[in-house]
């Protein structure tokens, strides 16, 4: 007897191929409680079933919905496309990982797509660092250039006294607190009294569109500052230097060509940077660090030669139109200059001194002039700043 087998019919298998599967984290993106599941790479997408209890399917994410999201290395996280709760999925076992990426046709395999914007973000952010760079150092200042003579005197005036608050604790370094300006005591009065005459006859020659405010500090070396909106610090070692009360003025005169230029209003806020100018807008002048950046740049500031001339063109105007002698600033820059104690510390911000000098003294003057004060009114201005208590002059607090 002969059997034939039919050899078209299906053979039967001894079992079903197996369904990938694995461990993995599960958050369902209502609250942050992490769920330990099993993953079961099915046909149609992934299943997720929980662990406890056992076998019950807590959701199934379809391949085409499946997108990679950041994540350290070695684990796979995944969301969904659209979905609006914050629903992931962390993986680590890496034959499940592969299974999952050979199933899903358009998910990132292996995370290429996510390095290379990874890049593409890192290249953007270093081009904006770049540009705020070059913004900072070229067109902050341009900005600020065209801004200075658009800023109103109230607003100059407000930025002043912000500043001043910084400079003159930075000034102030012996802590002498009201006993550090002169003038004030009464065997100083006279002193003052001279200094508001001289001040007074070169502000009504200049007719500066803000009020000036001149003060002497204790302080040894000879120099001179101005704030923003007029304010203008004398040291007390300039007052020593001075031999004729032209001398003094010369410098004054020059420290209110900054003033009348706005040189010290433009540098604050090219240094302090976008800070002040949006606060100048909102009308806020001491938030931040802004402050104290610009009263460092005040103290700091290193005028160009151009802004240097210019304010020396400034003094020797100034001192002919006020009838005092256009040359005594030349004269108290050159003893300066040869100072060996203070010399350097002064000049060192003034570029080509001897040049500034020598374009100082080439002014024609005419006819001799008179001093700017008399002899009594000099002598009373050098005394303005009277000898402190031994106490105080060794750092006591003046009351």
């Amino acid at each position: 007897m002969t059997i034939t087998l039919d050899t078209s019919a299906p053979v039967a298998p001894d079992s079903a191929p197996a369904v990938p599967r694995g461990r993995a984290i599960y958050f369902d993106g209502t609250c942050s409680a992490r769920h330990d599941v099993t993953i079961e790479v099915a046909a149609a997408g992934l299943r997720i079933i929980a662990a406890k209890p056992a076998g019950r399917v807590l959701d199934e994410w379809a391949y085409p919905d499946l997108r990679r999201m950041s994540s350290p290395e070695g684990v796979l996280r995944l969301g969904r496309c659209g979905e609006t709760l914050l629903a992931r999925l962390e993986i680590r076992d890496p034959d499940l990982v592969c299974a999952i990426e050979d199933r899903a046709e358009t998910l990132d395999r292996g995370g290429g797509g996510e390095r290379r914007l990874r890049r593409k973000i890192a290249a953007l952010s270093f081009a904006a660092c770049v540009s705020l760079v070059v913004t900072a150092i070229y067109g902050v200042p341009e900005l600020v250039t065209r801004l200075v003579p658009f800023v109103p005197a109230s607003v100059e005036r407000k930025l002043g006294e912000a500043v001043d608050k910084n400079v003159y604790a930075a000034l102030d370094t012996r802590h002498l607190g009201h006993a550090f300006v002169c003038g004030r005591n009464t065997g100083e009065l006279a002193g003052r009294a001279a200094l508001d005459k001289l001040v007074g006859k070169l502000a009504a020659a200049a007719a500066l569109p803000v009020a000036l405010r001149v003060d002497v500090v204790r302080r040894p070396e000879p120099n001179a500052v101005a704030l923003p909106g007029g304010r203008i610090y004398v040291d007390q070692g300039l007052i020593d230097q001075a031999q004729t009360p032209d001398e003094l003025a010369g410098v004054l005169a020059h420290e209110m060509g900054h003033v009348a230029a706005r040189d010290g209003t433009r540098v604050v806020l090219q240094t302090a940077g976008l800070s002040f100018l949006f606060g100048m807008m909102l009308g806020d002048f001491v938030g931040g660090g802004a402050v104290v950046i610009a009263a460092k740049t005040v103290l700091r500031s290193s005028y160009s030669r151009r802004v240097e001339n210019a304010a020396d063109a400034y003094s020797v105007a100034l001192m002919l139109k006020a009838g005092g002698d256009p040359h005594a600033l030349g004269a108290i820059l050159a003893r300066i200059v040869t100072d060996k104690k203070h010399g350097l510390a002064i000049l060192s911000n003034h570029p080509e001194t001897k040049d500034r000098i020598a374009a100082i003294n080439a002014v024609e003057t005419g006819a001799p002039s008179a001093p700017i004060l008399d002899v009594a009114d000099w002598s009373a201005l050098k005394q303005i700043c009277a000898p402190l208590p031994p106490q105080d002059s060794a750092g006591g607090k003046v009351k």
